[in-house]
């Protein structure tokens, strides 16, 4: 039976008592609105760990102004039901005040790594992000915690966090889910009129293609992005709404440019249909 935990103290007491039963602990962080692809991430937390947790919270301090913190998705009902049937072990659900009694003053900065890509767009999305999983982290205390690669800036930051402020957690990543015309999926796919769902699949086809380029010799990083672009905006000129936002190739690592791929790269792409941004990325790996 899946345990709902609703305050940081009911969460606290819960893995006291995993703790003192010698169990190991997994930790998958969501917003809720979950499907397959956060259940793939629920699998992967318990064959690892002895018990699986999840937390399921809108974190506010990770939308900007005009984002769609109002309306994101919040459908209580069936993630419990899906927690259930995966054999979660416990579901922290707290309340926003529950989070964040007043405005914090006291943040994790996420330095350059969160100036790039997503970061432009989103100013502030990341801070919000690392503070919100580093009190995850000290609230639940995983041994192992579960992230999809499908949020690339987002699961190096955390990686970062945890190396830089020495966080006893190892950061699993996981193989981002797609549907059978390889988007990625996403919560806010939902958002999508059938049109602009029809016509998001150029995300993961412009990769691809950089992909096909790369493995056929291609090493300029700029060769590649030049080819994302190109088709991508012809995409958005039969696409009333559309908007490019980034397609980029940068050091996997560093999330910096780079110029000949000679080390493992992140090509990463967003647009935007309408009020939906959507991203997805995949790596590039050069043979030794």
């Amino acid at each position: 039976m899946t345990v709902v935990l609703r305050t940081i103290a009911e969460a606290r007491a819960w893995v006291r008592a995993e703790r003192g039963a010698g169990r190991t602990l997994g930790l998958v962080p969501t917003m809720g609105a979950l499907h397959e692809g956060h259940a793939s991430l629920f699998r992967r937390a318990r064959a690892e760990c002895d018990r699986a947790a999840i937390s399921i919270f809108v974190n506010p301090t990770q939308f900007g102004a005009g984002e769609d913190y109002e309306r994101y998705p919040r459908t209580w009902e069936s993630d419990l039901r899906m927690a259930e049937r995966e054999g979660v072990d416990a579901v922290f659900y707290p309340e926003a005040g529950e989070m964040y009694t007043e405005p914090p003053l006291v943040t994790v900065h996420p330095g350059k790594l969160g100036k790039t890509l997503c970061g432009p767009s989103r100013p502030g999305h990341f801070r919000g992000v690392a503070t919100v999983v580093a009190k995850l982290f000290h609230i639940l205390q995983p041994d192992r915690a579960f992230f999809g690669q499908k949020d690339a800036q987002q699961v190096i930051i955390i990686q970062r966090m945890v190396t830089d402020l020495n966080f006893p957690v190892a950061i699993e990543v996981c193989p981002t889910v797609r549907e059978p015309d390889g988007l990625a999926m996403s919560s806010r796919n939902r958002y999508l009129s059938a049109e602009e769902r029809k016509n998001a699949t150029i995300l993961y086809q412009v990769l691809r293609c950089a992909e096909t380029m790369f493995k056929g010799g291609v090493r300029d990083s700029s060769r590649l992005e030049q080819e994302m672009e190109r088709q991508i905006q012809e995409m958005i000129r039969a696409t009333p709404g559309a908007e490019l936002d980034y397609a980029r190739v940068v050091d996997r690592w560093s999330l910096q440019p780079m110029g000949a791929i000679d080390r493992e790269a992140l090509v990463a792409v967003a647009v935007r249909f309408g009020k939906t941004r959507l991203i997805d990325n995949l790596i590039l790996t050069p043979e030794e």
